[in-house]
């Protein structure tokens, strides 16, 4: 049996589902923007999304290794302004996707219940070939395949919101603000 990195993440083993892919030749970069745009998303949401962008419509925003990446408008939906459409990690990771779902669905958990609670990304060791250059030189020609472990989770029941209307009020304050609220409280 294999280890997780995100052992510690799946809580309940009974309400969540993993599938992991190892060596998968994509670029490492494009497929941690691609992971980090798609951890936390409702399972039927994150296919419509990545259907979206495979035909352009929608994008992955890139905001850790952005160097280079050109700028697309379809970002601003991310409060970002670059962005790409990844074809190949996009591909690796609706199979995960599909094989995780299908694990969930041995262990009778309802996919309409599924959220994507983490995928993580880890570089794999480098391809190493040699291309050939002028006057006889060789330069380094690597490729960046990734490690890739997605972990669906049922959802909760979800807890209404409370209506104490202490805490409503002081809901977006610093601890200062809160302090000084609670001492003119105290005074009336």
């Amino acid at each position: 049996m294999v280890r997780y990195a995100a052992a510690a993440v799946a809580t309940n083993p009974e309400k969540t589902s993993r599938a992991r892919g190892e060596y998968l030749r994509t670029h490492f970069k494009n497929m941690r923007e691609v992971a980090a745009a798609l951890t936390g998303w409702k399972l039927s949401k994150a296919y419509e999304y990545i259907a979206g962008v495979k035909e352009h419509k929608r994008v992955i925003p890139f905001r850790r290794f952005s160097g280079g990446v050109g700028r697309a408008s379809q970002a601003k939906e991310f409060k970002a302004t670059q962005g790409r459409w990844p074809e190949k990690s996009i591909k690796f990771i609706l199979r995960l996707l599909k094989n995780a779902e299908s694990n969930a669905d041995a262990k009778n958990i309802d996919a309409d219940d599924l959220f994507i609670k983490s995928i993580v990304v880890q570089q794999a060791p480098k391809t190493r070939r040699r291309t050939y250059r002028a006057h006889g030189r060789i330069n380094p020609y690597q490729g960046h395949p990734t490690h890739v472990e997605i972990i669906l989770a049922a959802s909760d029941v979800e807890v209404e919101k409370s209506k104490d209307s202490v805490t409503t009020s002081l809901a977006g304050l610093n601890r200062r603000q809160v302090a000084r609220r609670r001492i003119e409280a105290a005074r009336t």
